[in-house]
């Protein structure tokens, strides 16, 4: 059997793959995908969509409690089965479906990681194929902790699928994934403690704002050991118990009957044997210049979260990405660049936690001459009408355009009212032409004219 060719070969079906399949075959390309999972990839299997869902169920729970004798006298009950089971609702049928779109394209799908053979040739499925332009757009995975006993640890797809909430769980590492799952468990009764080897959660979100998210953490009963990087994990005869050494040489060490690793994401790219392709790549993913293309193999690019592009691994870049790659691929041959609009980012905590744009460090280290508008305002109208107790604001704005230089906040919807924040910026609105502007109110986004 000889082998079959391609004019573009796909490799990975989450947003960005998928998005530049559909174009290709759609131009009239012959079209071939490959996948070592279930075909939609991380964000509608198993990372955004089922965690919001979750994320759903303890919004009531909180809502709940902050009302309880306002006009709450009994708190809702959970059935962790039968939210398990709402979540399937919306993951159950996405590997299907993605799968029927992309054979109704007249898209060749593989079930499995290629391999790089050289530039242009692929080993998948015991079969090689050769393609003109290969496109990788793999994603992230979980970061590996490479400790003794790192087998007894689980990671974020596990805790999605869990059929029963444990007693009490560790995660290790405080970053948003660690803190999204902490809420959802602590918020249905689990006993949560979480290790980090940095002094705060969310380490790259604004200090301030996160300090707010640590306390209602804490008052919702998550344990913090910062400062502490995990040495090992043992199996007791009912527990996992997870030992740390502290910056200070100190032992540390917790137990509980699961441990989650949590603790970061890196490229999906170690299956590939990019050597043999010569593709480049870092330890942020595949090296790309502006326009997508790999910089050592030009028959290569990269797109959404495996890039090592300006472009925060955020679904929304996926798709921005996707459509350069596919512009690129059918369009005129490398006209189409990459260009990065400001990137929010959210955590999905209660409160969330929010931030778009420059921090207050990295506008002095730009040279702004700027000003920064920083509260707390859990007595603002929207906050104390819910009895929620952690509102907060820091607006950093340069001084004589008065234009936004960046947003971070804390609140039951920043992760809503920063998107208005992302329309000021990209729309060049100073803080001027905001507060001219008529909001409905009462709502949460008439709050910004109060901030800027």
């Amino acid at each position: 059997m000889g082998i079959e060719e391609f004019d573009v070969f796909v490799i990975g079906t989450g947003t960005a793959g998928k998005g530049v399949a559909k174009d290709c075959a759609e131009a009239g390309c012959k079209v071939a995908i490959a996948d070592n999972r279930e075909y939609g990839g991380t964000c509608p299997n198993r990372g955004c969509d089922p965690k919001k869902v979750l994320v759903g169920i303890t919004e009531i729970i909180e809502r709940s409690q902050n009302m309880m004798g306002l006009g709450i006298s009994k708190m809702p009950e959970v059935n962790w089965q039968d939210l398990q089971k709402f979540k399937l609702k919306f993951t159950g049928a996405i590997p299907a479906a993605t799968e029927k779109d992309l054979a109704e394209l007249g898209i060749k799908m593989y079930h499995q990681s290629p391999k790089f053979l050289d530039e242009n040739t692929l080993s998948v499925e015991g079969k090689t194929v050769k393609a003109k332009k290969i496109v990788i757009a793999t994603g992230n995975k979980p970061m590996p902790l490479k400790i003794p006993g790192a087998e007894l640890m689980l990671n974020s797809d596990d805790f999605l699928e869990l059929e029963k909430l444990p007693e009490s769980m560790i995660f290790i590492g405080a970053g948003y994934i660690g803190m999204e799952f902490a809420h959802i468990a602590a918020r249905l009764g689990v006993e949560v403690t979480m290790i980090d080897t940095e002094p705060r959660p969310l380490s790259n979100f604004d200090e301030d704002m996160v300090a707010h998210l640590t306390e209602a953490s804490e008052k919702i009963g998550i344990k913090f050991i910062f400062n502490a990087k995990a040495s090992k994990v043992e199996k007791l005869r009912k527990y996992l118990r997870v030992t740390a050494e502290t910056k200070d040489g100190e032992e540390v060490s917790a137990k509980a009957e699961l441990v989650f690793n949590t603790a970061g994401r890196i490229p999906s790219i170690d299956e590939l044997d990019l050597e043999k392709g010569n593709v480049a790549y870092s330890n942020k993913g595949i090296a790309v210049d502006e326009h997508l293309q790999n910089t050592t193999n030009k028959n290569v690019y990269a797109c959404g979260d495996v890039s090592d592009s300006e472009g925060l691994p955020l679904t929304p870049l996926s798709s921005q990405e996707s459509r350069v790659v596919s512009a690129n691929l059918i369009g005129k041959y490398n006209k189409t660049e990459a260009h990065y609009p400001p990137q929010p980012s959210v955590v999905f905590t209660l409160p969330n936690v929010a931030s778009v744009g420059l921090s207050e460090q990295q506008a002095k280290e730009k040279g702004f001459d700027y000003v920064v508008k920083h509260k707390s305002a859990p007595n603002w109208f929207n906050s104390k009408r819910i009895a929620n107790r952690h509102y907060a604001f820091k607006v950093i704005k340069d001084k004589k355009t008065e234009k936004i230089l960046g947003a971070h906040l804390v609140g039951p919807e920043a992760g809503e009212m920063i998107n208005m924040f992302v329309m000021a910026m990209c729309g060049g609105l100073s803080c001027k032409d905001l507060k001219a502007m008529i909001f409905a109110y009462p709502t949460w986004s008439n709050d910004i004219k109060g901030m800027t």
